[in-house]
């Protein structure tokens, strides 16, 4: 049911197409996306020109005024280790809390936490800013839950540093695995 009303908003949103974590769910999807599009190939007659995008618009990014939640903070760390994790053991898709996650998921929650920490977000509750050290002490925190699950510390600890490098670096890296190519076997 999830999967179908996401699918269905996608294609009342105007895509042309979508992406599912499981082989099983493509005729769900296909339902939702043939009923939208019937027998036009894409969405493209769905155009917006009421909206008007400018290069100072791009890098125009907003954030909650009234700040981060601790639990956005705690859930990108956690999901970015957890993930690099996996992807070092092999495994590109990884159940994550219940969820699939995969590249694309780690990539977001760690372009947000080094965004909050370049820009001096606050965090919603105690009015705290969002800090490399305070980023550190979660991670602290992620390490030693991994590990108590039976993860293998020299992993958790190398999927850890990678963390901080793409989240923590002075430079924006590229994307949050090139790093990790480095330290598979």
């Amino acid at each position: 049911a999830k999967v179908r009303d996401d699918k269905q908003r996608e294609a009342g949103d105007g895509f042309d197409g979508t992406w599912v974590a499981h082989p099983d769910l493509v005729g769900v999807a296909c339902s939702e996306f043939d009923e939208v599009l019937g027998d036009n190939p894409n969405q493209l007659n769905r155009q917006r020109p009421d909206v008007h995008v400018e290069a100072a618009d791009l890098l125009d990014i907003e954030y909650p005024e009234d700040g981060v939640t601790p639990v956005g903070l705690r859930t990108n760390i956690d999901v970015g280790v957890r993930y690099i994790v996996s992807w070092l053991s092999g495994v590109g898709a990884a159940a994550i809390h219940d969820l699939m996650e995969d590249a694309a998921t780690a990539e977001i929650s760690r372009a947000q936490v080094w965004q909050w920490v370049r820009h001096g977000i606050t965090l919603s509750v105690g009015d705290k800013t969002i800090t490399e050290a305070l980023v550190r002490d979660l991670l602290d925190v992620t390490e030693a839950e991994v590990i108590a699950e039976g993860a293998s510390p020299r992993l958790v600890r190398t999927a850890r540093a990678i963390f901080e490098e793409v989240a923590l670096g002075e430079e924006f890296a590229t994307f949050l695995t090139l790093p990790a190519y480095d330290f598979l076997d």
